[in-house]
């Protein structure tokens, strides 16, 4: 579907282009987490806030291929303002698009339903993944999947500190 690729590629250029959330956040009251990938040098530096149990604020800096940076400036747009459940709920959805289910592509190496809910094997409710499925494309590539996916981590390590420090 050459019409839907192109929009993909549109939407993970402008994410390239013009990242949003970009930038620093005061240390603290927000708390500062780095992802790298060593196996090809992208660097996720996430400054996040979380106050009662929602992200308040996060900011992200760091360097790297369009698909990594594409992917933390899309993150910070869904996560924002989210409770934590729900950003977790957004990191299992976009992880599990992000995995190599092969009964999920078909001979051409699209996924089979077009990846209308992002959604692989899995059960319970899958929030709605919006722009971030632009980079379902990515699965076909599995080396840059882990470009994809840095900044997710990142976040997740963000989440967990997060909440060890609430309790």
């Amino acid at each position: 579907m050459p019409g839907l690729e192109d929009l993909y590629r549109e939407i993970i250029l402008d994410h390239y282009r013009n990242p949003r959330n970009r930038g620093e956040l005061p240390v603290p009251p927000a708390e500062r987490f780095e992802g790298f990938n060593p196996l090809c040098g992208d660097e996720i530096i996430l400054f996040l806030e979380v106050r009662d149990g929602r992200v308040e604020d996060l900011r992200i800096a760091g360097q790297g291929c369009s698909i990594s940076q594409s992917s933390a400036s899309m993150m910070s747009g869904a996560v924002k303002g989210k409770t934590v459940d729900e950003a977790r709920a957004l990191i299992r959805a976009f992880k599990s698009m992000m995995s190599i289910h092969e009964a999920r592509l078909d001979s051409d190496g699209e996924p089979e339903d077009g990846g209308a809910d992002g959604s692989a094997a899995g059960s319970g409710e899958t929030p709605p993944l919006g722009d971030l499925e632009a980079l379902q494309g990515v699965v076909k590539f599995p080396v840059r999947i882990k470009c994809a996916t840095l900044s997710w981590n990142t976040l997740d390590q963000g989440l967990t500190a997060a909440e060890a420090g609430a309790g």
